[in-house]
């Protein structure tokens, strides 16, 4: 007989007890389900009731592992790096590099721009040789009817930048658009930015109907929304030595050998969308893991670096190779916007204290240290693909996992561990081990 559902009426409105008891009741295993949330509750209750403001319809907390990276040398300055993220080679990778990098000159970045994007997307329907014609008046308007929103904005530095009129009608019939720019400063500045991008759509029908020229069906406003491709909101990354220093970086493999090898690893990404995927990914794994540390919006910075990574067309790799000479140059460039003020930075406690141990750095400032980790990051996958290969050393970061994963006992971790110090890890040949070592009933 099929099971009927039917639907949860006022969830949002009960209380965690309650939200709890309606997730769990149907579970096959509820009063383990029902513990196993509460488990993860903060045994603080002030801290607990802060975290679910956070969200909507929260019934437990999800802990992820709060991670640093030491050795960070970005522009002359040593940090260690809070990241937050669940895979440990991750961490592992961007400590190696940034230890090898030290003694390099350390990782350089400069930032190419901080231009965040707005858009009003409108249907027209009257001339549009009028709205060009009248267009600097009502752009001046626009701006003025924002100044109660962008006062503040503006004595800091930032505010609107620029207002342009674009014609999408080829694409859809009366389609335009208001593409709007700003200056957020040190916020990453989504709310400022839709606040001011409906305070320029209600400013635009008013300023509308006052036209006699135009007619009173003329104007339909779709949508206001900022853009999360920001890609002049930009920082360029890059580390640099001459080939006899990157000498035994494998050993055995000459500076100049392993350069070369390098670089058509990289090659292969910027040729490849298959191998640019996983190649970027690469990146934004140390780029989220900083990303969500500060509590910025690590989806926003994904989807505007891939797109970048596909503005000339075809998806491509994101950071390059250059070497002439005896001279080797990594490089990233990669567009996204964070912020270090408003949102979860003067809320949430391990954010605080993450840009605490950034020496509370500034957004641009911020985005540099995201980029280096993500340029490490990369340094190290590629490093690794184009001379042992992946799977060394990311299994080996796996195989305490994988103990636990086999319920292997703590007095005997050590020794497996030992054992395969100079093996390929994989789960199948822990099994084996196990099997061979009578810890049968452990994997059982």
């Amino acid at each position: 007989m099929k099971k009927e559902h039917k639907i949860v009426h006022g969830f949002s409105k009960k209380s965690r007890e309650e939200k709890l008891n309606i997730v769990t009741q149907n579970h096959i295993d509820a009063e383990n389900a029902l513990a196993l949330f509460k488990s993860f509750h903060h045994s603080d209750s002030k801290m607990q009731a802060l975290l679910e403001e956070f969200s909507e319809n929260t019934i437990s907390n999800f802990p992820l592992p709060f991670c640093i990276c030491p050795n960070m040398l970005i522009n002359d300055k040593a940090y260690m790096v809070p990241m937050v993220i669940e895979e440990s080679s991750v961490v592992a990778a961007a400590a190696n590099s940034a230890k090898f990098w030290f003694t390099r000159g350390g990782f350089k970045t400069e930032i190419i721009g901080t231009e965040k994007i707005g858009q009003v997307h409108f249907l027209w329907k009257d001339d549009k040789a009028l709205l060009q014609k009248y267009f600097s008046e009502l752009k001046e308007r626009l701006i003025k009817d924002c100044f109660d929103i962008t006062e503040n904005m503006v004595k800091r530095g930032g505010g609107i930048l620029d207002i342009e009129l674009r014609d999408l009608s080829d694409k859809e019939p009366n389609l335009m658009q208001l593409h709007a720019t700003f200056e957020t400063i040190d916020s990453m500045g989504a709310n400022f930015i839709n606040s001011c991008l409906e305070q320029f759509a209600a400013t635009f029908k008013q300023w509308h109907s006052t036209k006699k020229e135009f007619s009173n069906n003329g104007l339909e406003i779709v949508m206001c929304i900022l853009s999360n491709y920001t890609p002049n909101c930009r920082v360029k990354c890059y580390v640099e030595t001459t080939l006899d220093q990157m000498d035994d970086i494998v050993k055995g493999m000459s500076g100049e050998e392993f350069a070369r090898r390098f670089r058509l690893g990289v090659r292969v990404a910027e040729l490849d969308p298959h191998r640019a995927t996983t190649h970027n990914k690469g990146i934004m794994n140390g780029v989220d893991a900083v990303v969500l540390a500060t509590g910025n919006d690590f989806r926003a910075v994904e989807a505007c670096s891939h797109t970048y990574a596909a503005h000339t067309g075809t998806y491509t790799s994101l950071s390059h190779v250059d070497i002439e000479g005896n001279f080797f140059r990594f490089t990233l460039e990669i567009p996204f916007a964070l912020g270090v003020v408003g949102g979860l930075t003067t809320l949430h406690p391990l954010v605080k204290l993450s840009l605490e141990l950034l020496d509370n750095p500034s957004a641009t400032e911020l985005m540099s240290i995201a980029a280096a980790i993500g340029l490490a990051n990369n340094f190290s996958a590629v490093k690794n693909l184009v001379t042992v290969g992946i799977q060394q050393g990311h299994m080996k970061m796996h195989l305490l996992n994988i103990l636990k994963q086999l319920k292997i006992p703590e007095s005997r971790k050590a020794e497996v561990i030992e054992y395969f110090k100079d093996k390929v890890v994989s789960v199948s040949a822990v099994r084996n081990l196990a099997e061979k070592w009578n810890l049968i009933e452990a994997t059982n």
